[in-house]
């Protein structure tokens, strides 16, 4: 008779390399994860510090509830009191808030790269690839020669968002009703020079090893893999050099998740949300919203009316599975940790049908693939063909896909400076009124939206669901998996003294908490070690 082997239980506290507030706790058998839990740890408490404040105040406020995307969360702060207000917004003034998210994003791109996910590929672990030699001289933190870099060319695009903005982080220049700037054909002219320095001394000779050009030609699998052994420049190309390592040390074998993916879409269109709606944002986007499902490879078209956020395993006291419009976000005030209970501060965000979905660039970028919602709008297929091609998600194509859009987004930011008409309006003053607004974006992180209720001239009620409340909530009322707990099921563990591959999946999705693991014998319960990655 076999006798299975014992579980171990990992708690790792902090996974991610800033805060320090997410725990991950993972049972290990016969060196698989077999079962997992995400615990956010801090209660941020935005919605309950707005509650009866001026309907403005989130502009100041909820920027700052993120120091690396806000910008993300002042748009949807903007287009939320723009639905709310029944506002006209000038097309300059939308161009501007593109264009200052996208900045932002640019820079978010090799810093997460350098600075937080290639590091763990210079881990010991890895010691006997044939890139590891390389692995170390490029991207060991603050010695290596492409980390030092990519963390220095991470400054320049966010000079563009101070262009604008005055300032990044935390400028709160787009206003209901527009922006409040106006650039100069100098600020413009600047605005280019950055993105060229960007784009020469970066995307193009370290990023790609060729062209934007070339690089935009591929549009499938076939295509990539002919692209890195066309020449050796794609080949040793940063790009080049992360896949085939990723291949090399297997994290294209897990961090599947649930296979579910949802986008709110991004970048509304300077001629078509003018007088923006909650009902006709999908249509009015350049980068689509939607919904895929991999599993019947089925795209869908996906409305804020499907949001759904369950409690019963998050530290609230209030209905659980409601719209987040009639949330009342009451905090336990003793919140003792029980994973058969509540243990987390996050909510279980889910699809009224669809049920978990993964936020993020995969997504967006599987989303991107399909043929659903307006003709006109943004369709690229290579990773959906590679998801179709390796048999699912993975740390890898997860990580690629992100760091594949700064193409897309670089052609972004040149229409915006190509499509500016400086003696135009930037903003068109509002009517102050009562009323129900929603806005939304894609963060880098993944789906991000703000909604807000205005009564009496004051927030009755202000709620936020950032790509992290999708992908690190707990389980659900129904009892499934949040995202990232169901992508660290079968993550092979090679030391659970030191289990970077946990770390590997929690940075794939680039959760604005950062965690810490820790590691018990599943039999026992005994904790066995507590690894953080910082």
């Amino acid at each position: 008779m076999t006798m299975s082997a014992a579980v171990q239980t990992l708690d790792i506290s902090p996974v991610g390399r800033v805060e320090g507030d997410l725990d991950v706790r993972v049972d290990i058998q016969n060196g698989v994860v077999v079962n997992a839990w995400t615990q956010a740890e801090l209660f941020r408490g935005f919605e309950v510090i707005l509650r009866d404040k001026d309907p403005q105040a989130g502009l100041v406020v909820t920027p700052r509830a993120c120091g690396i995307c806000g910008a993300s969360h002042l748009t949807c702060a903007a287009w939320a009191l723009d639905t709310a207000w029944e506002t006209e917004v000038p097309r300059n003034a939308i161009l501007a808030r593109n264009l200052g998210q996208i900045a932002e994003s640019l820079q978010s791109l090799p810093r997460h790269h350098y600075g937080l996910f290639m590091i763990d590929y210079t881990h010991k672990n890895y010691s006997h690839s044939k890139y590891y030699e390389e692995a170390v001289k490029r991207w060991s933190p603050f010695t290596g020669t492409n980390y030092e870099l990519g963390v220095t060319i991470s400054g320049r695009p966010v000079e563009i968002y101070a262009l604008l903005g005055g300032q990044w982080p935390h400028s709160s220049f787009m206003v209901p009703g527009g922006v409040m700037c106006a650039p100069t054909l100098t600020d413009v002219t600047r605005a280019w020079s950055i993105l060229e320095h960007y784009r020469r001394n970066w995307m193009e000779p370290v990023w790609l090893g060729c062209s934007l050009e070339r690089y935009e030609e591929i549009r499938s699998y076939d295509d990539f893999m002919a692209w890195i052994d066309e020449r050796p420049e794609h080949a040793n190309s940063d790009l080049g050099m992360f896949w085939r390592m990723s291949q090399d040390i297997g994290v294209d074998s897990y961090g599947r998740g649930h296979g579910k993916f949802v986008s709110w879409g991004y970048l509304p269109h300077e001629d078509k949300y003018n007088k923006p709606t909650i009902d006709t944002r999908a249509a009015s986007v350049r980068m689509k919203s939607g919904v895929y499902v991999g599993g019947t490879d089925k795209h869908e078209v996906m409305s804020e009316n499907f949001t759904r956020e369950d409690v019963m395993h998050a530290w609230y006291d209030e209905p659980s599975g409601k719209h987040p419009f009639d949330r009342v976000t009451k905090p336990v005030v003793k919140n003792p940790t029980d994973h058969n209970a509540k243990y987390s501060w996050s909510t279980a965000v889910r699809h009224e049908i669809d049920g978990r979905l993964e936020a993020g660039p995969l997504a967006r970028q599987l989303i991107a693939g399909g043929y659903h919602g307006e003709g006109w709008q943004h369709t690229d297929p290579l990773v959906l063909d590679m998801y179709k091609k390796l048999g699912g998600a993975s740390v890898a194509l997860r990580h690629f896909a992100r760091m594949h859009e700064g193409v897309k987004l670089y052609r972004e930011a040149e229409h915006c400076l190509r499509e500016f008409r400086l003696n135009d309006p930037w903003y068109i003053k509002p009517t102050e009124r009562d009323g129900k607004g929603w806005g939304a974006t894609e963060a880098i992180r993944g789906a991000l939206c703000h909604w807000i209720e205005v009564q009496n001239g004051k927030i009755k009620n202000y709620q936020i669901i950032a790509p992290t409340t999708w992908n690190v909530g707990p389980r659900s009322d129904a009892g499934e998996l949040g995202p990232i707990e169901q992508a660290l099921i079968g993550t092979p563990v090679a030391d659970a003294s030191d289990p970077v591959e946990v770390g590997h999946v929690c940075r794939s999705y680039d959760s604005c908490l950062v965690c810490t693991v820790h590691a018990h014998d599943a039999s026992t319960g005994k904790e066995l070690s507590r690894f953080r990655t910082a």
